[in-house]
């Protein structure tokens, strides 16, 4: 390592340190503030309205129902230290880190391998020659550009970049206007000030200051693996072998992958954390697949049970149908719970306004949203008919405020 990379890590450690330091002290009581309360008056007068109501005067405690999605990245921007301390304050008990790893097969939180360019200050910084692919502006119809990898820098210099919010205005002609593409129901009032990234181990630290238990996702690699001697296995044994070192019980960790070959290892290779291995579930991008249809399920539920695995997590829509105006759980929902899976899902609070459908996440429920109101009338469906064991947020306080108010753990 040269000096001036030994000085960007050292940096990088005392401005997480102090950071870490900083902010668990603000992170001890649960504090929701005004949206769930806003999202409760959305609703349509009924008894879940009046019971979510009366429901305000409580004190508001932390749940493993409340998953922090990346942190609470509506407003924070994702997989920074000030984005986790705000979801542990809303009362997210568990937390996530997605992880990716560096030049130097370091292990980091970051949603992809390739979002550099969107999530961090990387194309502003020296670092910008490194990159994949660099800055190149929109023109002649072609959108703006750029791609940049954890795989592309060491970990001392991961390390000397600042998180921003997820974001690339892809009509830009400079980085700066690159860099600006917030959307309008976002905020960029807290990225302004610091983002603070993290190792994968920095995570497990802190997220333990804060209380809540753990659930990384070991994303698909945007380089061909082996990385330099590095396969998938090992990548995948990597991740584990960080929560031993920390000394963390495997039952406080639920590690996910989209790459069911990712699960059978821990399921195979480290069976106490295999337990909690969560499948997550991408099968709607196969050519066919209905999640009303269980002849379409290949693996079926019922297979992947066999094969060891005990928790599955789709997407909120492949969860539920709409009939009648109501919101009812799907074939999907009913074929998980028969094969006795347990069941996450993901990602509330990351639609922004719904009262024009909701989007991708509220696909198969668009008929019936339109309001933000929708938001409580989904989670409840899908905690008591549905039945899952928790629920990602990017804006973790909604979660926690039903949970508390339903009696969930």
């Amino acid at each position: 390592m040269t000096r001036n990379s030994w000085l960007m890590a050292l940096a990088g450690a005392v401005l997480c340190a102090a950071a870490v330091q900083a902010e668990t002290a603000r992170a001890e009581s649960v504090q929701l503030g005004p949206r769930p309360f806003f999202l409760i008056d959305q609703m349509k007068d009924g008894d879940l309205k009046t019971r979510l109501q009366a429901c305000a005067g409580k004190t508001f405690e932390k749940s493993l129902f409340s998953i922090g999605h990346r942190g609470a990245p509506l407003m924070f921007p994702e997989h920074t230290v000030e984005s986790n301390v705000a979801a542990a304050r809303m009362g997210a008990g568990i937390l996530e880190c997605d992880v990716t790893f560096t030049r130097d097969k370091e292990l980091v939180c970051r949603h992809a391998q390739n979002d550099l360019h969107t999530t961090t200050n990387i194309l502003a910084s020296p670092l910008a020659d490194k990159c994949t692919a660099g800055f190149t502006p929109a023109s002649g119809g072609r959108p703006a550009s750029a791609e940049c990898r954890t795989s592309d820098i060491t970990l001392a210099e991961y390390k000397s970049l600042v998180g921003k919010m997820d974001a690339a205005d892809k009509s830009a002609t400079t980085v700066e206007g690159y860099m600006d593409g917030t959307a309008n129901w976002r905020t960029d009032l807290y990225a302004k000030s610091t983002g603070t990234l993290m190792t994968h181990a920095e995570s497990i630290a802190l997220f333990r200051k804060l209380g809540a238990k753990f659930t990384p996702e070991l994303k698909s690699p945007a380089v061909e693996m082996p990385f330099e001697g590095f396969s998938q296995e090992d990548y995948a044994q990597k991740l584990i072998d960080e929560y031993k070192a920390a000394g963390v019980p495997p039952e406080d960790v639920w590690a996910q992958s989209f790459n069911l070959n990712d699960v059978l290892y821990w399921i195979e290779n480290e069976p106490e954390f295999g337990k909690q291995a969560v499948f997550l579930d991408s099968r709607y991008n196969v050519e066919g697949f209905d999640p009303m249809n269980p002849e379409t399920f290949e693996p079926s539920m019922a297979e992947l049970k066999a094969k060891g695995v005990n928790y599955i997590a789709p997407p909120m829509w492949m969860l539920v149908t709409a009939r009648d105006g109501k919101i009812l759980p799907s074939a999907y929902a009913t074929e998980a719970r028969k094969a006795g899976l347990n069941l996450i899902t993901w990602t509330l609070e990351r639609s922004g306004p719904l009262r024009s459908g909701g989007g991708w996440y509220y696909q198969s429920i668009k008929e019936v949203t339109d309001s933000d109101g929708a938001m409580f009338e989904l989670v409840h469906v899908l905690a008591q008919d549905v039945g899952v064991k928790g629920i990602f947020s990017d804006w973790p306080a909604t979660v926690t405020y039903y949970a508390n108010c339903m009696g969930l753990d």
